[in-house]
């Protein structure tokens, strides 16, 4: 998510950036999970606070007293002092407005009822630019809070300019009202956020450490990852039947059913006409309730009708809001209104409801009244507070005078005037707790109302004259029964304690000791990520577990490949945890993805670097490679204490993340007699490194002084007899992040020598083939570093070879297809084709089909460039020449070689790339054929 903003027009003798006396949003992004500024997910805005840069806050004259006074709550905020004021303290003493905006942003979300404290604001090093984050419980909120944020600061900057007569600046917003933008946020939030019910059983989860994703813009929520969830909606739940909700949807057979039963219930009819609901009042007695078959909420609900042309008015209100067109006429029964809430057959809360009213204190009107009481700062709008606001709506008008006044009437002191029929706290009721006051028989009456309706979250109302005496013989009912029961009048009750009922809620969806994380492996690093990932799934894949894998290639379900794109970021991760099949997640992690929107999860039992090396710099303000580590150090941040960081030692700056893990450090390395491996194995620590013998080089788990061999690389396929040694290392650091996630070592060697480079197990990753006797390598290298490795493994593959013992003139031609994106920096793509030169005798440059802002043969001449640069130089390179269109290219490549030599394609298409070499071999065999024949 990504908003930009212009600056106010400058005066032709100032820059705009000077000129400009507001702040301005330049980027506005969403992190879901960890992410380069915090582990925590936050709101990222990039504000450019122009000439506000030399105008702290003690130089706008009034700015604080405005903002303070519509703010107040501001005076809580701490800040970097320790204390509640200490941001006030920071506002008199001159602080900037980018720091405000962070303050502002955090209030607004506390009014919406989210409350977060957490924020920081810090320059961008460039002037008058700043990060702002702040963190945040709705996505939607903090970002509707970020952008008012910068309205309501802008608007009293504005205001402070006019007091103070600063001339040539923007004239005071006059049509900025910020008390109704801000009546304006609590309802959009209101309508967005969680309701009570949710929020109660998310954070009940949260407590217990059970990971939770939003699946839709409702109340829809998944609880736990892929096999493990569980899926709640409001307070319906996975575990909630479908028959259950309908029976209770329908009022007039719950009555049944609960008669059949022997529990108390009102006498009940269900008609479709008015003249048919006044029939079956006279046939009941009068007073009579009429309510919609299929309602909820007390929408329609009349009560306490005595009469035929009420029955008739009532009906009408009635029939328009039931779905089926059925209405539900029943006795009414006299008595006070109780709520029992059971949970898995047991009842945990009981509240009785009291309807909107007022109380007359024999000065103030019915309507001054309700004023008085919607100012109690406990009511807010919707469910953003503990109580709702009462609405003056018609109905409630005629209520009033049923009630013998009108709403500019005084009622006597002490005199109940309502403004509601029924008890809802949606429509400004009030709730009392008494959940320790009920008789043991009504509890039971109400806990058998749940099973023999089939619900394990019911809502039993009951009418009844004390719900501490047996309603058997005081009288009284079970009215209705509920589906999905708000928790509000429980968890917030106007008078009495609260009750924590998600407690229960979440233990029948996860009892105790049932675990709800499925175990997560992370692989980041410049070069190498796709094969490692695959290799760790293919070694799970195995035992036999159900892996969900994202990588550059797609999202891969139990080894079906599900979704083909570039699935390396947090939507395809949360996707995988979506999944209800998986069990085990393989996550590849690119830097792309954390800056853009962070991991998308809390945190990997085992995080993976390979390698960091300079690629992708100059891009969302990564410009060095000591910062491109510092983004793939995300994942090893996410690590929890009993989770592993599985890092390469031969990397100086991977070697530095183990400062920032929290878990255990797991070294790998391919140079011998590394000392600090050394030193940390025979401080009982983990390493696997790679040692030399007779027989040829050997992986070597070593754990403390137990050293255990797991493969010879020369017999690992996907090294190619150990001559890739990019892929040894890949090995390696699968070998290590799956004996991290608990795999026995038999599974580990298993594993390893299973996996090949095969283009179906591996596409685009060092696949090997031939064609017209050529040998053919495709793979997806597209940097420096890579083409390094790359160039390493092609000197290696024809010494072995030719034995060494040939001229240059008899030694097999190599050719190099190479390209790389044009999002890198210039001197990247010249780096790329200095290293192609020094391993290729010819030298194809082609582009890729996505240009990334760069001109058609642009990519191409920088890389042609550096591969000349390496020519005058004496390297191997001989003759460069450039097409531009892969397949093209491709073609090209396999044309200019003749038997016995090779061509090394550097892809960014794998499949189109393969197709061709597949069209170009069978037009060879049937030349060939047809050759034959003649002959």
């Amino acid at each position: 998510m990504t908003t930009s903003s212009s600056p106010e027009s400058a005066s032709p003798d100032q820059p705009p950036h000077e000129q400009q006396r507001a702040i301005t949003i330049k980027e506005l992004r969403v992190y879901r999970g960890p992410n380069y500024y915090s582990y925590e997910p936050s709101i990222h805005m990039v504000v450019d606070i122009g000439a506000l840069e030399d105008a702290p806050t003690d130089m706008l004259p009034g700015f604080t007293e405005q903002l303070m006074a519509l703010l107040p709550g501001l005076h809580d905020h701490q800040c970097s002092r320790g204390h509640d004021g200490g941001f006030v303290e920071r506002l008199v003493e001159g602080t900037w407005t980018g720091h405000v905006t962070e303050h502002v942003a955090l209030e607004l979300q506390r009014t919406a009822g989210q409350e977060m404290t957490r924020g920081k604001t810090r320059s961008t090093g460039e002037r008058g630019i700043y990060n702002v984050i702040f963190g945040y419980l709705d996505e939607t909120v903090a970002t509707m809070a970020g952008r008012l944020a910068v309205k309501l600061v802008n608007h009293l900057i504005s205001v402070s300019d006019a007091d103070s007569e600063v001339q040539g600046r923007s004239p005071v917003d006059t049509e900025f009202d910020f008390t109704t933008a801000h009546e304006a946020f609590l309802r959009t939030s209101q309508r967005v956020a969680f309701g009570p019910s949710t929020q109660a059983i998310l954070e009940e989860a949260i407590s217990r450490d059970i990971p939770w994703q939003r699946l839709n813009s409702g109340s829809l929520v998944q609880l736990g990852h892929g096999v493990l969830q569980q899926r709640i909606r409001a307070t319906m739940t996975s575990m909630t039947g479908s028959l259950a909700v309908d029976i209770a949807s329908d009022k007039e057979l719950t009555n049944r059913l609960l008669a059949a039963a022997g529990l108390p219930v009102p006498t009940s009819e269900v008609v479709g006409r008015a003249d048919d609901a006044v029939r079956m009042a006279k046939r009941i007695g009068y007073p009579v309730v009429l309510k919609p078959l299929d309602g909820n909420h007390g929408r329609g609900v009349a009560i306490n009708l005595n009469s035929e042309e009420e029955v008739r008015a009532a009906f009408e209100e009635a029939y328009d809001q039931s779905r089926r067109g059925d209405v539900l006429v029943e006795s009414f029964i006299t008595g006070k209104d109780y709520r029992v809430l059971v949970v898995g057959g047991n009842m945990v809360a009981i509240a009785e409801r009291m309807p909107a009213h007022v109380l007359g204190d024999g000065k103030n009107s019915v309507a001054e009244l309700v004023a008085i009481t919607n100012s109690d700062p406990r009511r807010g709008v919707g469910h953003e507070k503990v109580l709702t606001r009462i609405e003056v709506t018609d109905s409630a008008v005629e209520l009033v005078r049923a009630q013998g006044f009108e709403m500019d009437d005084v009622p006597p002191p002490g005199e109940m005037v309502k403004l509601a029929l029924t008890g809802n706290m949606s429509t400004g009721g009030i709730s009392i707790d008494r959940t320790f006051e009920a008789h043991p028989d009504n509890v039971d009456i109400a806990e058998e109302a749940a099973r023999v309706v089939g619900l394990d979250i019911a809502g039993i109302d009951f009418l009844c004259p004390d719900i501490t005496q047996p309603v058997r013989e005081t009288g009284g009912a079970i009215c209705e029964v509920n589906a999905a029961p708000g928790f509000r009048m429980h968890t917030h009750p106007t008078i009495g304690e609260p009750q924590y009922v998600a407690k229960p809620v979440v233990d029948l969806l996860f009892p105790p000791g049932t675990a709800s994380r499925i175990p997560i492996v992370a692989v980041t690093g410049t070069n190498g990520k796709t094969t490692t990932s695959r290799m760790i799934a293919h070694i799970f894949k195995g035992i036999g577990r159900k892996v969900g894998m994202t990588s550059t290639d797609g999202v891969v379900i139990d080894d079906r490949l599900v979704i083909r794109s570039d699935a390396s970021g947090p939507r395809s991760a949360r996707m995988v945890l979506q999944n209800p099949r998986v069990d085990f997640a393989v996550f590849e992690v690119a830097r792309g993805g954390i800056l853009r929107e962070g991991l998308g999860y809390t945190r990997n039992d085992v995080a993976v670097v390979l390698n960091v090396a300079p690629d992708h710099l100059g891009l969302r303000g990564i410009n060095s490679v000591e910062q491109l580590a510092k983004v793939k150090q995300v994942i090893v941040e996410a690590v929890p204490k009993n989770g592993a960081a599985v890092l390469n030692a031969d990397d100086e700056l991977v070697a530095q993340m183990r400062r920032a893990c929290s878990g255990e450090i797991v070294w790998f390395s391919i140079r011998p007699n590394n000392r600090m491996i050394a030193d940390h194995c025979r401080r009982g620590g983990k390493a696997i490194i790679l040692e030399k013998g007779e027989l040829g080089d050997q992986i070597v788990l070593v754990h403390g002084r137990r050293r255990m061999p797991l493969a010879y690389t020369h017999l690992l396929p996907v090294t190619f007899g150990g001559k890739a040694i990019f892929n040894v290392q890949n090995a390696m650091a699968a070998a290590a992040a799956a004996y991290c996630a608990g795999a026995h070592l038999h599974d580990i060697r298993a594993g390893l020598r299973s996996f090949t480079s095969s283009f179906y197990q591996a596409p685009g990753r060092m696949n090997l083939t031939e064609v017209r006797g050529v040998k053919v390598i495709v793979d997806y290298c597209h940097n420096a570093p890579a083409m390094i490795a790359l160039g390493a493994f092609v000197d290696r593959f024809f010494e072995d070879a030719t034995g060494g013992g040939l001229s240059n003139i008899e030694r097999p031609q190599r050719i190099g297809v190479v390209a790389t994106a044009g999002d890198r920096r210039d001197q990247d793509m010249v780096d790329l084709g200095y290293q192609a030169g020094k391993h290729f005798d010819r030298i194809i440059v082609r582009e890729d089909e996505r240009l990334r802002g760069r001109s058609p043969g642009e990519t191409a001449a920088l890389i042609v460039e550096g591969a000349q640069q390496s020519q005058a130089e004496g390297a191997r390179v001989k003759e460069i020449e450039v097409v531009l269109d892969e397949i093209d290219a491709t073609t090209v490549g396999i044309e200019r070689a003749n038997a016995g030599d090779l061509v090394v394609l550097c892809v960014d298409r794998a499949r189109a790339v393969w197709d061709q070499l597949q069209t170009i071999g069978n037009v060879a065999q049937a030349g060939a054929e047809e050759e034959f024949t003649r002959d």
